[in-house]
């Protein structure tokens, strides 16, 4: 919907670490819960992490101790900082602002040697 812009994937090794980026404007991002999604080939999109407007985190089981979300007010940007990555967490990540209902474009992670 032209609100969220996603930024920050690619490929990157076993173990290795990224960051993704979602930019959006400002009347979304200010009321908005905002979260991280990811849909593998064949597979279902699935919720990866959430973050409250005030900067309460929710993550799933997969993603804990490895992943972290955190949102940057002033720059109207949510972050997922992905570490010890996997190859099975390769698939196109998907920034969502829950109170729209917005998606992102999303972008592709691609975890391989």
């Amino acid at each position: 919907q032209g609100q969220l812009v996603e930024s920050g994937g690619g490929l990157v090794q076993p173990g290795g670490s990224l960051r993704l980026s979602c930019a959006a404007s400002l009347n979304v991002f200010s009321v908005s819960p905002m979260g991280w999604y990811r849909q593998a080939p064949g597979k279902q999109r699935e919720l990866v992490s959430r973050i409250s407007t005030g900067g309460t985190t929710t993550y799933e089981d997969f993603a804990k101790g490895r992943f972290t979300i955190s949102r940057d007010n002033t720059k109207n940007t949510v972050y997922l900082q992905m570490n010890s990555l996997k190859p099975e967490d390769t698939a196109v990540y998907y920034c969502h602002a829950f109170a729209f209902s917005y998606w992102g474009q999303g972008i592709q992670v691609t975890v391989s040697s």
